[in-house]
């Protein structure tokens, strides 16, 4: 399953809370577009026109994207054409810390 093709990798800031406690605000994120997808890795997806960092979970052939705080809901996406890039490694934002998702 592909996000996007050919693509090169590219890096995001987190803003919000919504991954707390695995990503804080500020961490900076390597996102690779051309990696293979899968029940349980974090991506970068496309929802209702904005981009959208989130984990994903594919149940009964059925796609969301899953925030790791409980104050945020859940959203459905109509499966791997939504898919931008899956995280590939994190850091703190200052280059210190870092943790790699493959």
């Amino acid at each position: 399953m592909n996000g996007c093709t050919g693509s090169e990798p590219f890096a995001l800031r987190v803003l919000g809370d919504s991954m707390e406690p695995e990503f804080n605000e500020g961490d900076v994120l390597v996102i690779e577009p051309s990696v293979l997808v899968d029940d349980g890795c974090y991506v970068v997806a496309e929802h209702e026109g904005e981009y959208v960092f989130r984990q994903l979970t594919i149940e009964e052939n059925k796609w969301y994207l899953k925030p790791l705080n409980s104050k945020y809901p859940d959203l459905q996406i109509t499966g791997v054409e939504a898919i931008r890039g899956r995280i590939i490694s994190k850091s703190n934002g200052r280059g210190r810390q870092r943790k790699r998702y493959l």
